[in-house]
């Protein structure tokens, strides 16, 4: 067994993700009310939860695009939220993925994935490209490479902007809302390139309203309200042995759907 199978059968290895006691305020807006979340190495992260309970701005606070009122952010142990951190320099540890796919539309698939390779990275343009056939290939799409955006499907722009984020070789992946923009019949594809990223032992955390995914891939399901982390633990224990009646409630509305 390897060193990584070990830390993940034994959770003795640093988290990739520690977000402590996180609080954010817009304006008078309490939006996050102290906040904690761990993230082990591998391990597939889920944050459920009704609109405006404060999911994605947790997921925006791991890397700083949102800047925590108060709390400490670590990444592999580096505290990111102390004064002086190069935090683009961190940032290239933290994939992010957006509910809007945000590729360039005026370059080719392959394009947008060298792109941060090869500003971010420097890498000389040859090893960016093997880099994005690479990802590309990973999300099944190396055939589109010279595909401009607005000859892919969403399905296939958003499969595009996962091996942007893969690319750069990131500790952590974070999916803020990956689905929400696709219509039903392309969410699929982009599910199955998750499912793929988590048995390669990618480090995911996803906020999505995908329940079914969730119960079916996630290590650990959190659902938070009001600010709040109301309840966690295993998909057996969040989905079927709920301890909380604000979990139940949504649980029961977003089945009814």
């Amino acid at each position: 067994m390897s060193d990584t199978d070990t830390g993940r059968a034994t959770g003795r290895r640093d988290p990739v993700v520690e977000a402590l006691d996180i609080h954010k305020s817009f304006g008078d807006l309490e939006v996050l009310k102290g906040v904690s979340l761990t993230v082990d190495p591998q391990e597939l992260v889920f944050i459920i939860g009704p609109s405006g309970s404060g999911k994605s701005t947790m997921l925006r606070c791991c890397n700083l695009l949102e800047q925590p009122t108060s709390g400490i952010v670590r990444i592999t142990g580096e505290e990111i939220t102390a004064k002086g951190v190069d935090i683009n320099l961190v940032r290239q540890r933290i994939g992010m993925v957006f509910q809007s796919f945000n590729l360039y539309p005026h370059m080719s698939a392959i394009g947008n994935v060298t792109l941060a390779l090869r500003r971010v990275q420097k890498m000389d343009a040859a090893a960016a490209e093997a880099k994005a056939h690479e990802a590309l290939s990973k999300v099944g799409l190396d055939h589109k490479a010279q595909s401009y955006p607005s000859e892919l499907s969403g399905g296939q722009q958003q499969r595009v902007a996962i091996a942007r984020a893969i690319a750069m070789e990131p500790e952590v992946v974070l999916f803020d809302e990956p689905t929400s923009a696709l219509d039903p019949e392309l969410v699929g594809s982009v599910l199955e390139v998750m499912r793929d990223l988590r048995e390669s032992g990618m480090t995911m955390v996803v906020v999505s309203h995908e329940m079914r995914f969730a119960e079916q891939a996630a290590d650990r399901v959190i659902f938070m309200d009001g600010g709040v982390i109301v309840e966690e633990g295993t998909p057996q224990q969040v989905f079927r042995d709920t301890q909380h009646e604000r979990t139940r409630s949504f649980l029961a509305r977003v089945t009814d759907h």
